[in-house]
């Protein structure tokens, strides 16, 4: 399956596609905060996007927090009735990414990327291991090309077509920072913020809030050889992941609820890059259960 050649240097992927027909499409699957291990993680609608994401041969970045990891020593938040009955066990850690591991095993080939959170942070913090590379060598050992990203990191799709002609869409991703809480702005303002420190940027992808949006912020451009103007855009998405620890309940208990905390969407959203003869174009669709 893998069409495309890559590098992994200082923390930036590098993909590069080469076209060779009009009507080329390729389909990445952008996700985040998917809490595998997580006892109210929506495992059904994870699945759903895993067989979609093979059945389109579709590739996946995955920007943090695969692993919820909240059960073990140390962590003041664990409460072993939280915990998925394969994972008891005095090797929790161990346990989690093998079953990780496990599930994500025929999918091998459409992993392309996965980044850390602060759930996968907390472990290397407290127990000085790495869930996140330990996943990732055990997929490489058995033939996937994934690669462990950081907490941000950046990913440069190169595209070329009619032999000469090349294009380069670079995407942003980071796990995310700060607060949880935003039930107004839903950390839309962090947009404006990280439009002015990340002008190459042309998409911004961010999780950890587990809300889901798309948004376009739209800039004016000048060009130094020709002198004219235009306009742009930087696409900022926002992966909601697959933790549905609000309805995985019963409604009515658990700490979402006590902290006035509102209902989130589960899913993630499809990056879609077609080559329409012209050039390659890009759109976004959100993809809720």
């Amino acid at each position: 399956m893998n069409n495309y050649t890559y590098d992994h240097i200082d923390n930036v992927l590098t993909v590069r596609f080469q076209i060779d027909k009009v009507g080329w499409k390729q389909e990445f699957l952008l996700s985040s905060d998917r809490h595998h291990d997580n006892k109210f993680c929506n495992r059904v609608l994870e699945t759903q996007h895993l067989k979609a994401a093979a059945d389109k041969e579709a590739y996946i970045i995955d920007a943090g927090d695969l692993f919820c990891a909240m059960q073990g020593k140390y962590d003041p938040r664990s409460d072993m009735t939280d915990i998925r009955p394969e994972d008891v066990g005095i090797d929790y850690l161990d346990r989690i990414r093998n079953h990780a591991y496990e599930d994500y095993q025929p999918y091998l080939q459409n992993w392309m990327l996965i980044g850390r959170g602060n759930h996968d942070q907390n472990i290397l913090k407290r127990h000085h291991t790495d869930l996140i590379d330990g996943l990732v060598t055990r997929m490489r050992t058995n033939g996937s090309n994934v690669v462990a990203g950081g907490y941000g990191g950046w990913i440069r799709f190169m595209f070329t077509y009619r032999k000469t002609v090349s294009k380069s869409v670079l995407l942003k991703y980071h796990h995310g920072g700060g607060g949880g809480f935003s039930p107004v702005t839903k950390g839309t303002i962090q947009t404006n913020r990280q439009a002015v420190y990340l002008p190459d940027a042309d998409i911004v992808q961010n999780g950890h809030n587990h809300e889901g949006w798309v948004m376009p912020l739209a800039r004016e451009r000048l060009s130094v050889m020709s002198g004219k103007i235009s306009r742009d855009y930087i696409w900022f998405i926002r992966t909601p992941g697959y933790k549905d620890e609000y309805f995985g309940r019963n409604v009515g208990t658990g700490f979402e609820v006590e902290k006035m905390m509102h209902p989130k969407p589960n899913g993630a959203i499809w990056l879609t890059f077609e080559y329409d003869g012209d050039g390659v174009r890009y759109w976004f669709r959100q993809d809720f259960g």
